[in-house]
């Protein structure tokens, strides 16, 4: 058997008789063959091209999140896999879907921070149609043909919050605010979700305000933060759904109640760390942002290859950070 007939056999090309394709199968079996990918990378004559689309703005977790990705993109350079990143107002769900309409067409692959908005649903379904693999990073976008989703259970993410800030307050009653950056995007929505019905159970001495949404900015988070201490003197917890800690921080400092009030917040960044510390901040709930940049490159080259996803390797896990453990 001719080494042209098994290479025709393991790239299904036709042309072979029955049960010769049945010989070599049989033996890819007994042998556990495995193809070599970066010779097939190489026999491709062009490297795999994947786009990242992260938010614009000061969001520290997201910046976080764009260096773990460099770091990514350097580590595959000699896999032939090139990695870029693009800015997008991800608040604007017309400004994202525009920027992903415009991605180039010979691109394999794209990660994206998804906002929930018909433009979007309608422009990552048409990048599907063309062949691209979409995966979708930190907020969710279930009712498309995206391939994977790369984030922690936002749902049990707000459960999570409502038992610690309920454990924390003890037998304390009161009112209890809610931050968000948008209720367009799902993260947002199933954290908010995950936490009120938990509240709503569990410690029926806490009143919840009305969810405020401030988009994740950090002045913006400070007036809707500000105010709430201002109008609520019975306010006992903030839970913080989103981004925009720093200004959270800075309304609870100058309010001087910053020891009265249990506050949880997402993400372990260095401002959320010292803060964290010194004790402003109760509890971070955090998401690996290396493991979510290695994880979407492992899936986007895995579905180019039509290799098989490891599903424990690739899960992101909640972790839970008080002052006593900061890694």
């Amino acid at each position: 058997m001719s080494l042209a007939t098994v290479d025709r056999v393991l790239n299904g090309r036709a042309g072979v008789h029955a049960r010769t394709v049945q010989r070599v199968q049989s033996a890819i079996e007994r042998l556990n063959y495995q193809p070599d990918r970066l010779a097939s990378r190489l026999a491709r004559a062009r490297d795999y091209r994947f786009e990242v689309i992260l938010p614009a703005g000061a969001n520290e977790f997201m910046r976080m999140l764009e260096a773990e990705f460099r770091i990514t993109a350097d580590r595959y350079v000699h896999e032939r896999v090139r990695i870029s990143i693009t800015h997008v107002d991800v608040f604007d769900g017309e400004a994202l879907a525009a920027a992903l309409e415009r991605l180039p067409a010979e691109l394999d692959g794209v990660a994206l921070v998804a906002l929930d908005h018909p433009a979007v649903t309608e422009a990552v379904n048409g990048l599907v149609e063309r062949g691209v693999v979409v995966v979708t990073l930190v907020s969710d976008l279930p009712g498309t043909r995206r391939a994977h989703f790369i984030g922690i259970d936002n749902y049990a993410a707000g459960r999570t919050a409502a038992t610690l800030l309920g454990r924390f307050l003890g037998h304390r009653s009161g009112k209890v605010g809610l931050i968000a950056g948008s209720l367009s995007l799902r993260d947002h929505i199933e954290r908010q979700y995950g936490f009120e019905q938990v509240i709503a159970r569990e410690y029926p001495d806490l009143v919840l305000l009305p969810l405020r949404e401030a988009r994740d900015d950090d002045a913006r988070v400070r007036d809707v933060a500000g105010g709430l201490l201002a109008e609520h003197e019975s306010l006992v917890g903030i839970y913080n759904v989103g981004a925009g800690t720093p200004g959270i921080v800075a309304a609870l400092e100058e309010s001087g109640r910053a020891r009265d009030i249990v506050f949880i917040a997402h993400e372990l960044t260095p401002f959320n760390r010292r803060h964290l510390v010194r004790g402003t901040i109760d509890a971070v709930i955090n998401q690996d942002a290396g493991h979510m940049a290695r994880s979407a490159a492992r899936i986007l080259l895995a579905s180019r290859e039509a290799m098989p996803i490891i599903a424990g390797q690739e899960r992101i896990r909640i972790d839970i950070f008080i002052r006593d453990n900061v890694p």
